[in-house]
């Protein structure tokens, strides 16, 4: 079987993330999107909230599953067996930073792990997380760029929030 990792903080996830884990999808038996819990950023969803957002988003996609994690993502990788890890790219600056992450990780997989890197749709290439929810904070029509129901959850964050 033929696993594959498609791990980030995905905080929140946008659509280029969605196009990516579509596509990615068909290229293994089985996808995990991996939310990273990372402890030195403070999220504007917890993981918890992420995993349930991603799940909703791409519950169309069957061979997909989403879970949390934390630690090295090397150390996950080889516990969890996966065969592949699928990074996006989404200009020649994702691609320096991801091409010495790539490298390093290799030194620290087990054997016969692949990085596999997609060029992002150019619809979404400009979009990151940051991005997006910078433009939220400030007011900025999100549609079409984030998932509707990810859209509604920050809606609802945000009237929480006041």
């Amino acid at each position: 079987m033929r696993r594959a990792l498609y791990a980030g903080s995905f905080d929140p996830l946008t659509c280029g993330h969605a196009n990516l884990i579509s596509r990615a999808s068909k290229l293994c038996d089985e996808l995990v999107v991996g939310v990273i819990k990372n402890p030195q950023k403070k999220p504007y969803f917890s993981a918890i909230e992420r995993v349930d957002l991603i799940k909703n988003a791409i519950s169309h996609i069957p061979n997909v599953k989403v879970e949390a994690f934390d630690g090295l993502l090397a150390d996950y990788v080889n516990r969890e067996g996966f065969s592949m890890v699928i990074r996006g790219l989404r200009g020649m600056s994702d691609f320096d930073s991801e091409i010495q992450m790539a490298q390093m990780n290799a030194r620290l997989y087990n054997d016969k792990v692949e990085t596999v890197f997609l060029m992002t749709d150019p619809r979404y290439s400009f979009m990151s997380s940051s991005m997006a929810r910078e433009v939220f904070s400030l007011g900025g029509n999100l549609e079409g760029l984030v998932p509707n129901n990810i859209l509604e959850a920050m809606e609802e964050k945000k009237r929480d929030e006041s």
